[in-house]
Protein backbone atom coordinates (compact mmCIF):
# COMPACT_ATOMS: atom_id res chain seq x y z
CA UNK A 1 0.00 0.00 0.00
CA UNK A 2 1.19 3.55 -0.65
CA UNK A 3 0.04 6.54 -0.09
CA UNK A 4 1.00 10.50 -1.30
CA UNK A 5 2.37 12.59 1.59
CA UNK A 6 1.51 16.07 0.61
CA UNK A 7 3.48 19.14 3.02
CA UNK A 8 1.50 22.06 2.55
CA UNK A 9 3.33 25.40 3.77
CA UNK A 10 1.76 28.56 5.16
CA UNK A 11 3.08 31.97 6.55
CA UNK A 12 3.40 31.70 9.76
CA UNK A 13 2.85 27.82 9.75
CA UNK A 14 0.53 26.33 12.50
CA UNK A 15 1.74 22.74 13.39
CA UNK A 16 -1.45 20.44 12.72
CA UNK A 17 -1.14 16.84 12.78
CA UNK A 18 -3.49 14.92 10.52
CA UNK A 19 -3.79 11.81 10.87
CA UNK A 20 -4.50 9.24 8.16
CA UNK A 21 -5.43 5.08 9.20
CA UNK A 22 -5.08 2.16 7.13
CA UNK A 23 -7.27 -0.39 7.50
CA UNK A 24 -8.00 -3.75 5.65
CA UNK A 25 -10.48 -3.83 2.86
CA UNK A 26 -10.80 -6.42 0.49
CA UNK A 27 -12.13 -4.89 -3.09
CA UNK A 28 -11.05 -7.46 -5.90
CA UNK A 29 -8.39 -8.82 -3.38
CA UNK A 30 -6.72 -5.15 -3.33
CA UNK A 31 -6.07 -3.80 0.44
CA UNK A 32 -7.52 -0.24 0.11
CA UNK A 33 -8.47 2.67 2.02
CA UNK A 34 -7.47 5.78 3.76
CA UNK A 35 -9.75 7.05 6.65
CA UNK A 36 -8.84 10.87 7.72
CA UNK A 37 -9.67 10.28 11.47
CA UNK A 38 -8.82 13.40 12.45
CA UNK A 39 -7.14 16.76 12.97
CA UNK A 40 -4.66 17.78 16.50
CA UNK A 41 -5.58 21.02 17.27
CA UNK A 42 -8.68 21.43 15.34
CA UNK A 43 -11.75 20.53 15.31
CA UNK A 44 -11.45 17.22 17.51
CA UNK A 45 -9.16 14.57 17.73
CA UNK A 46 -9.14 10.44 17.40
CA UNK A 47 -6.18 8.16 18.44
CA UNK A 48 -7.21 4.48 17.61
CA UNK A 49 -5.65 1.58 19.51
CA UNK A 50 -2.59 0.35 17.58
CA UNK A 51 -3.79 -3.26 17.94
CA UNK A 52 -7.20 -2.79 16.30
CA UNK A 53 -5.67 -2.75 13.06
CA UNK A 54 -5.47 0.55 12.24
CA UNK A 55 -1.97 2.48 11.96
CA UNK A 56 -1.00 5.84 11.57
CA UNK A 57 1.13 6.42 8.66
CA UNK A 58 2.09 10.20 7.43
CA UNK A 59 1.92 13.42 9.38
CA UNK A 60 0.95 16.77 6.96
CA UNK A 61 2.33 20.21 8.68
CA UNK A 62 0.18 22.80 7.57
CA UNK A 63 -2.12 25.88 8.47
CA UNK A 64 -5.36 24.04 9.79
CA UNK A 65 -7.57 26.82 7.30
CA UNK A 66 -5.83 25.45 4.74
CA UNK A 67 -7.49 21.82 5.35
CA UNK A 68 -10.91 23.59 4.91
CA UNK A 69 -10.20 25.54 1.78
CA UNK A 70 -10.43 24.56 -1.40
CA UNK A 71 -8.12 22.27 -2.75
CA UNK A 72 -4.46 23.28 -3.95
CA UNK A 73 -3.75 23.10 -7.67
CA UNK A 74 -1.30 20.19 -8.17
CA UNK A 75 1.46 21.81 -8.87
CA UNK A 76 1.50 23.30 -5.25
CA UNK A 77 2.06 20.92 -3.09
CA UNK A 78 5.02 18.18 -2.70
CA UNK A 79 5.00 15.12 -3.58
CA UNK A 80 6.71 12.06 -1.93
CA UNK A 81 5.79 8.56 -1.55
CA UNK A 82 6.12 6.20 1.28
CA UNK A 83 5.46 2.29 1.89
CA UNK A 84 3.67 1.12 4.64
CA UNK A 85 3.94 -1.83 6.69
CA UNK A 86 1.04 -3.83 7.84
CA UNK A 87 0.80 -4.63 11.61
CA UNK A 88 0.75 -8.50 12.85
CA UNK A 89 -2.49 -9.67 11.57
CA UNK A 90 -4.76 -12.25 13.69
CA UNK A 91 -3.11 -15.10 11.68
CA UNK A 92 0.25 -14.48 12.42
CA UNK A 93 -0.28 -13.37 16.34
CA UNK A 94 -2.43 -17.32 16.69
CA UNK A 95 0.81 -18.64 15.07
CA UNK A 96 3.15 -17.10 17.74
CA UNK A 97 0.45 -17.85 20.07
CA UNK A 98 1.10 -21.60 19.50
CA UNK A 99 4.78 -20.88 19.29
CA UNK A 100 4.91 -19.36 22.90
CA UNK A 101 2.63 -22.56 24.16
CA UNK A 102 5.47 -25.24 22.46
CA UNK A 103 8.19 -23.28 24.00
CA UNK A 104 6.48 -23.37 27.69
CA UNK A 105 5.92 -27.20 27.31
CA UNK A 106 9.33 -27.40 26.05
CA UNK A 107 10.08 -25.63 29.74
CA UNK A 108 8.28 -27.50 31.74
CA UNK A 109 9.93 -30.93 29.84
CA UNK A 110 13.26 -29.70 31.22
CA UNK A 111 12.27 -30.82 34.83
CA UNK A 112 11.07 -33.75 34.09
CA UNK A 113 13.12 -36.81 35.45
CA UNK A 114 12.99 -38.68 32.44
CA UNK A 115 14.24 -36.07 30.33
CA UNK A 116 17.14 -35.15 33.01
CA UNK A 117 18.12 -38.70 33.02
CA UNK A 118 18.58 -38.97 28.77
CA UNK A 119 21.35 -36.79 27.82
CA UNK A 120 20.78 -37.17 24.16
CA UNK A 121 16.80 -36.16 24.85
CA UNK A 122 17.58 -33.12 26.76
CA UNK A 123 20.16 -31.96 24.49
CA UNK A 124 16.89 -31.56 21.56
CA UNK A 125 14.73 -30.50 24.17
CA UNK A 126 17.13 -27.89 24.99
CA UNK A 127 18.15 -27.17 21.05
CA UNK A 128 14.22 -26.65 20.77
CA UNK A 129 13.55 -24.38 22.81
CA UNK A 130 16.25 -22.30 21.97
CA UNK A 131 15.06 -22.33 18.42
CA UNK A 132 11.81 -20.72 20.05
CA UNK A 133 13.35 -18.29 22.37
CA UNK A 134 14.05 -15.34 20.70
CA UNK A 135 10.65 -15.39 18.89
CA UNK A 136 8.81 -15.66 22.31
CA UNK A 137 10.88 -12.98 24.03
CA UNK A 138 10.10 -10.86 21.56
CA UNK A 139 6.20 -11.56 21.42
CA UNK A 140 6.11 -11.27 24.93
CA UNK A 141 7.62 -7.26 24.83
CA UNK A 142 5.06 -6.83 21.77
CA UNK A 143 2.30 -8.22 23.85
CA UNK A 144 3.56 -5.53 26.77
CA UNK A 145 3.95 -2.73 24.45
CA UNK A 146 0.38 -3.21 23.22
CA UNK A 147 -1.45 -2.96 26.39
CA UNK A 148 0.92 0.09 26.85
CA UNK A 149 -0.28 1.94 23.96
CA UNK A 150 -4.25 0.78 24.86
CA UNK A 151 -3.23 2.77 28.31
CA UNK A 152 -2.31 5.81 26.57
CA UNK A 153 -5.14 6.12 23.78
CA UNK A 154 -7.32 5.82 27.11
CA UNK A 155 -5.78 8.67 28.75
CA UNK A 156 -5.86 10.53 25.77
CA UNK A 157 -9.15 9.79 25.08
CA UNK A 158 -9.72 10.86 28.92
CA UNK A 159 -7.36 14.05 29.13
CA UNK A 160 -10.75 15.85 27.80
CA UNK A 161 -9.51 20.02 27.22
CA UNK A 162 -6.22 19.13 29.36
CA UNK A 163 -3.86 19.93 26.05
CA UNK A 164 -0.77 19.26 28.39
CA UNK A 165 -2.40 15.87 29.48
CA UNK A 166 -3.14 14.74 25.40
CA UNK A 167 0.30 16.47 24.34
CA UNK A 168 2.04 13.57 27.05
CA UNK A 169 0.21 11.02 25.74
CA UNK A 170 0.42 11.59 22.08
CA UNK A 171 4.36 11.25 22.99
CA UNK A 172 4.00 8.13 24.60
CA UNK A 173 1.88 7.16 21.73
CA UNK A 174 4.04 7.62 19.15
CA UNK A 175 7.31 6.32 20.99
CA UNK A 176 5.27 3.09 21.69
CA UNK A 177 4.45 2.35 18.35
CA UNK A 178 7.75 3.73 17.31
CA UNK A 179 8.42 0.55 19.40
CA UNK A 180 6.21 -2.12 17.88
CA UNK A 181 7.03 -1.25 14.79
CA UNK A 182 10.50 -1.93 15.15
CA UNK A 183 9.51 -5.27 17.11
CA UNK A 184 7.03 -6.52 13.94
CA UNK A 185 9.82 -6.39 11.65
CA UNK A 186 12.37 -8.17 13.75
CA UNK A 187 9.56 -10.78 14.64
CA UNK A 188 8.50 -11.06 10.73
CA UNK A 189 12.40 -11.98 9.91
CA UNK A 190 12.84 -14.45 12.98
CA UNK A 191 9.64 -16.35 11.75
CA UNK A 192 11.54 -16.58 8.14
CA UNK A 193 11.88 -20.42 7.13
CA UNK A 194 15.24 -20.95 8.42
CA UNK A 195 17.94 -23.37 7.10
CA UNK A 196 18.23 -26.37 8.93
CA UNK A 197 21.67 -26.69 8.74
CA UNK A 198 22.25 -23.11 10.52
CA UNK A 199 22.94 -24.27 13.45
CA UNK A 200 25.97 -26.27 12.86
CA UNK A 201 29.34 -26.47 12.84
CA UNK A 202 31.06 -27.08 9.31
CA UNK A 203 33.96 -27.76 7.89
CA UNK A 204 35.69 -25.00 5.82
CA UNK A 205 37.67 -26.06 2.72
CA UNK A 206 40.01 -23.82 0.91
CA UNK A 207 41.73 -25.09 -2.46
CA UNK A 208 43.85 -23.59 -4.64
CA UNK A 209 42.73 -23.08 -8.16
CA UNK A 210 43.87 -21.48 -11.43
CA UNK A 211 47.14 -19.71 -11.23
CA UNK A 212 50.27 -22.22 -10.03
CA UNK A 213 52.11 -20.80 -6.78
CA UNK A 214 50.09 -17.95 -6.54
CA UNK A 215 46.95 -19.67 -6.44
CA UNK A 216 48.70 -21.17 -3.68
CA UNK A 217 49.70 -18.09 -1.82
CA UNK A 218 46.23 -16.40 -2.84
CA UNK A 219 44.58 -19.89 -0.48
CA UNK A 220 47.45 -19.16 2.38
CA UNK A 221 45.86 -15.53 2.30
CA UNK A 222 42.09 -16.46 2.68
CA UNK A 223 43.44 -18.99 5.78
CA UNK A 224 44.91 -15.94 7.71
CA UNK A 225 41.72 -14.06 6.86
CA UNK A 226 39.37 -16.36 7.76
CA UNK A 227 41.29 -17.32 10.93
CA UNK A 228 41.56 -13.99 12.01
CA UNK A 229 37.58 -13.92 11.63
CA UNK A 230 36.82 -16.77 13.50
CA UNK A 231 39.02 -15.53 16.23
CA UNK A 232 36.78 -12.43 16.67
CA UNK A 233 33.67 -14.60 16.80
CA UNK A 234 35.35 -16.79 19.58
CA UNK A 235 35.15 -20.25 17.55
CA UNK A 236 37.31 -22.76 17.84
CA UNK A 237 39.33 -23.77 15.00
CA UNK A 238 41.21 -27.00 14.19
CA UNK A 239 43.26 -28.22 11.13
CA UNK A 240 41.97 -31.67 10.13
CA UNK A 241 44.03 -31.68 6.79
CA UNK A 242 46.48 -29.35 4.99
CA UNK A 243 48.99 -29.81 1.90
CA UNK A 244 51.58 -26.63 1.65
CA UNK A 245 52.37 -25.14 -1.21
CA UNK A 246 56.45 -24.86 -2.53
CA UNK A 247 56.41 -21.60 -2.60
CA UNK A 248 54.06 -20.94 0.38
CA UNK A 249 50.55 -20.87 0.92
CA UNK A 250 48.62 -24.02 0.37
CA UNK A 251 47.66 -26.62 -2.09
CA UNK A 252 44.53 -27.27 0.06
CA UNK A 253 43.77 -26.78 3.58
CA UNK A 254 40.54 -28.49 5.55
CA UNK A 255 39.48 -26.48 8.98
CA UNK A 256 37.03 -27.77 11.78
CA UNK A 257 35.30 -24.88 12.94
CA UNK A 258 33.07 -24.95 16.04
CA UNK A 259 31.16 -22.30 18.02
CA UNK A 260 27.70 -20.34 17.91
CA UNK A 261 26.04 -20.65 14.75
CA UNK A 262 28.91 -21.48 12.83
CA UNK A 263 27.27 -22.36 9.39
CA UNK A 264 24.96 -20.22 9.09
CA UNK A 265 27.64 -17.11 8.67
CA UNK A 266 30.91 -19.21 6.86
CA UNK A 267 27.90 -20.48 4.05
CA UNK A 268 28.39 -17.31 2.25
CA UNK A 269 31.76 -17.67 1.48
CA UNK A 270 31.35 -20.75 -0.14
CA UNK A 271 32.10 -20.35 -3.90
CA UNK A 272 35.12 -18.93 -6.26
CA UNK A 273 37.74 -16.38 -5.15
CA UNK A 274 39.52 -14.84 -7.75
CA UNK A 275 42.72 -12.07 -7.08
CA UNK A 276 44.26 -9.66 -9.27
CA UNK A 277 47.37 -8.65 -8.51
CA UNK A 278 51.28 -8.49 -9.27
CA UNK A 279 52.62 -12.08 -7.80
CA UNK A 280 55.94 -11.94 -5.35
CA UNK A 281 57.55 -14.36 -7.88
CA UNK A 282 56.62 -12.53 -10.98
CA UNK A 283 59.90 -10.40 -12.30
CA UNK A 284 58.23 -8.77 -14.63
CA UNK A 285 55.99 -6.64 -12.81
CA UNK A 286 52.59 -8.34 -15.18
CA UNK A 287 49.31 -8.35 -13.25
CA UNK A 288 47.83 -12.20 -12.98
CA UNK A 289 44.29 -13.54 -12.16
CA UNK A 290 44.67 -16.51 -9.83
CA UNK A 291 41.61 -18.41 -7.44
CA UNK A 292 40.95 -20.37 -4.90
CA UNK A 293 37.83 -22.69 -4.34
CA UNK A 294 36.13 -21.77 -0.66
CA UNK A 295 33.69 -24.80 0.40
CA UNK A 296 32.25 -24.85 3.60
CA UNK A 297 30.64 -28.58 5.06
CA UNK A 298 27.84 -28.38 7.55
CA UNK A 299 28.79 -31.04 10.55
CA UNK A 300 27.03 -34.50 10.57
CA UNK A 301 27.30 -37.93 11.82
CA UNK A 302 26.07 -41.48 10.89
CA UNK A 303 22.32 -40.47 11.69
CA UNK A 304 22.84 -38.07 8.98
CA UNK A 305 24.56 -40.05 5.85
CA UNK A 306 24.41 -43.82 5.75
CA UNK A 307 28.06 -45.11 4.05
CA UNK A 308 27.70 -48.81 3.17
CA UNK A 309 31.77 -50.39 4.34
CA UNK A 310 31.81 -52.25 0.73
CA UNK A 311 31.54 -48.74 -0.66
CA UNK A 312 34.83 -47.76 0.40
CA UNK A 313 38.04 -48.59 -0.65
CA UNK A 314 41.10 -47.94 1.79
CA UNK A 315 44.64 -48.48 1.82
CA UNK A 316 47.57 -47.33 4.23
CA UNK A 317 50.91 -45.95 3.91
CA UNK A 318 53.74 -43.92 5.87
CA UNK A 319 53.30 -40.01 6.78
CA UNK A 320 56.23 -38.90 6.59
CA UNK A 321 57.56 -35.65 6.96
CA UNK A 322 57.50 -34.31 10.90
CA UNK A 323 56.66 -35.91 13.87
CA UNK A 324 60.00 -38.67 14.47
CA UNK A 325 60.41 -42.60 13.41
CA UNK A 326 57.21 -42.87 14.12
CA UNK A 327 55.59 -41.40 11.17
CA UNK A 328 58.27 -42.31 8.85
CA UNK A 329 58.23 -46.05 9.93
CA UNK A 330 55.11 -47.00 10.66
CA UNK A 331 51.92 -46.80 8.16
CA UNK A 332 50.12 -44.02 9.48
CA UNK A 333 48.77 -42.48 6.77
CA UNK A 334 45.40 -43.55 5.42
CA UNK A 335 44.27 -42.97 1.54
CA UNK A 336 40.58 -43.41 1.17
CA UNK A 337 38.57 -43.65 -2.03
CA UNK A 338 34.60 -43.46 -2.05
CA UNK A 339 33.55 -45.78 -4.65
CA UNK A 340 30.29 -44.46 -5.99
CA UNK A 341 31.63 -40.71 -6.01
CA UNK A 342 35.04 -41.37 -6.32
CA UNK A 343 35.55 -38.94 -3.80
CA UNK A 344 39.01 -39.31 -2.48
CA UNK A 345 40.82 -38.36 0.59
CA UNK A 346 44.31 -38.77 2.10
CA UNK A 347 44.60 -37.99 5.68
CA UNK A 348 48.33 -37.73 7.17
CA UNK A 349 47.20 -34.93 10.36
CA UNK A 350 47.60 -37.55 13.29
CA UNK A 351 50.34 -39.74 14.34
CA UNK A 352 47.98 -42.34 15.05
CA UNK A 353 46.40 -44.64 12.10
CA UNK A 354 42.72 -44.90 13.60
CA UNK A 355 42.88 -42.01 14.14
CA UNK A 356 43.69 -40.69 10.98
CA UNK A 357 40.96 -43.26 9.24
CA UNK A 358 38.28 -41.47 11.83
CA UNK A 359 39.44 -38.82 10.38
CA UNK A 360 39.08 -39.10 6.86
CA UNK A 361 35.46 -40.95 7.36
CA UNK A 362 34.43 -37.99 9.25
CA UNK A 363 36.00 -35.54 6.39
CA UNK A 364 34.17 -38.04 3.81
CA UNK A 365 30.53 -37.97 5.43
CA UNK A 366 30.68 -34.08 5.82
CA UNK A 367 31.43 -34.30 1.89
CA UNK A 368 28.89 -36.38 1.08
CA UNK A 369 26.57 -34.66 3.30
CA UNK A 370 27.24 -31.34 1.21
CA UNK A 371 26.86 -33.22 -1.80
CA UNK A 372 23.11 -33.67 -0.52
CA UNK A 373 22.60 -30.84 0.50
CA UNK A 374 23.54 -28.75 -2.35
CA UNK A 375 21.03 -30.54 -4.40
CA UNK A 376 18.48 -30.07 -1.86
CA UNK A 377 18.79 -26.35 -1.92
CA UNK A 378 18.90 -26.60 -5.63
CA UNK A 379 15.43 -27.72 -5.22
CA UNK A 380 14.75 -25.10 -3.12
CA UNK A 381 15.87 -22.22 -5.54
CA UNK A 382 14.10 -23.78 -8.49
CA UNK A 383 10.95 -23.81 -6.10
CA UNK A 384 11.74 -20.07 -5.11
CA UNK A 385 12.89 -18.99 -8.85
CA UNK A 386 15.24 -16.09 -7.02
CA UNK A 387 18.56 -16.25 -4.71
CA UNK A 388 21.19 -14.62 -3.96
CA UNK A 389 24.05 -16.62 -5.78
CA UNK A 390 24.01 -20.63 -5.89
CA UNK A 391 26.66 -21.29 -2.59
CA UNK A 392 27.76 -23.60 -5.42
CA UNK A 393 31.55 -24.27 -5.54
CA UNK A 394 32.04 -23.22 -9.10
CA UNK A 395 30.37 -19.49 -9.19
CA UNK A 396 32.37 -16.48 -8.50
CA UNK A 397 31.32 -15.18 -5.25
CA UNK A 398 34.23 -12.24 -5.19
CA UNK A 399 37.23 -10.31 -6.50
CA UNK A 400 39.98 -9.12 -4.66
CA UNK A 401 41.74 -6.47 -6.59
CA UNK A 402 45.34 -5.20 -5.26
CA UNK A 403 46.00 -2.19 -7.52
CA UNK A 404 42.39 -0.80 -6.17
CA UNK A 405 42.64 -1.43 -2.80
CA UNK A 406 39.19 -3.25 -2.73
CA UNK A 407 36.84 -6.18 -2.48
CA UNK A 408 33.90 -6.69 -4.98
CA UNK A 409 30.85 -8.72 -4.04
CA UNK A 410 29.38 -10.03 -7.28
CA UNK A 411 26.31 -11.04 -5.06
CA UNK A 412 25.80 -7.57 -3.24
CA UNK A 413 27.00 -5.99 -6.61
CA UNK A 414 29.28 -3.58 -3.44
CA UNK A 415 32.74 -2.65 -2.64
CA UNK A 416 34.20 -2.85 -0.04
CA UNK A 417 37.82 -1.93 1.75
CA UNK A 418 41.04 -4.35 0.71
CA UNK A 419 43.04 -3.77 3.93
CA UNK A 420 39.78 -4.24 6.42
CA UNK A 421 38.89 -7.63 4.50
CA UNK A 422 42.95 -8.46 5.05
CA UNK A 423 42.61 -7.82 8.74
CA UNK A 424 39.81 -10.52 8.98
CA UNK A 425 36.67 -8.14 8.58
CA UNK A 426 34.54 -10.24 6.98
CA UNK A 427 31.43 -9.67 9.11
CA UNK A 428 30.21 -6.61 7.03
CA UNK A 429 30.40 -8.72 3.89
CA UNK A 430 28.25 -11.48 5.32
CA UNK A 431 25.85 -9.47 7.23
CA UNK A 432 24.54 -7.37 3.61
CA UNK A 433 24.58 -10.84 2.04
CA UNK A 434 21.78 -12.04 5.11
CA UNK A 435 20.21 -8.68 5.03
CA UNK A 436 19.99 -9.22 1.53
CA UNK A 437 18.50 -12.54 1.68
CA UNK A 438 16.04 -11.81 4.28
CA UNK A 439 14.44 -9.16 1.89
CA UNK A 440 14.16 -11.42 -0.74
CA UNK A 441 12.52 -13.77 1.61
CA UNK A 442 9.66 -10.73 3.21
CA UNK A 443 9.14 -10.27 -0.24
CA UNK A 444 8.32 -13.44 -1.71
CA UNK A 445 6.07 -14.10 1.66
CA UNK A 446 4.57 -11.04 1.12
CA UNK A 447 3.48 -11.49 -2.38
CA UNK A 448 2.83 -15.18 -1.53
CA UNK A 449 0.20 -13.78 0.90
CA UNK A 450 -1.45 -11.18 -1.20
CA UNK A 451 -2.07 -13.90 -3.44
Amino acid sequence: VEVINTSYSSSPPQLSTLYFYQASMMVQKTHIAFLIAGICNGAFAFAPPHHCGLQKIINIHSDTSSLTSTPSTPSSPSISTTCLSMALDDAMKNRLDGIRRSYLTLTERLGDPDVISNSNLLRQVMKDRSQSEEVVMAFDEYCRLDEELEGAVELFQEAGDDAEMREMARAEMKEIEAQLEELEDKIKILLLPKDPNDDRNCMLEIRAGTGGSEANIFAGDLYDVYRKFMATEGWKVSMMDSSAGDDGGYKNIVLEVKGDSVYSKLKWEAGVHRVQRVPATETQGRVHTSTATVAIMPECDELDVKIDPKDIEMSTMRSGGAGGQNVNKVETAVDLIHKPTGIRIKCTQERSQLKNKDLAMKMLMAKLYDIANEEREAEERARRGDQIGTGGRSEKIRTYNWKDSRVSDHRLGQNFPLQGFLGGEVGPIIDGLIAKDQEIKLRQLSEESSN
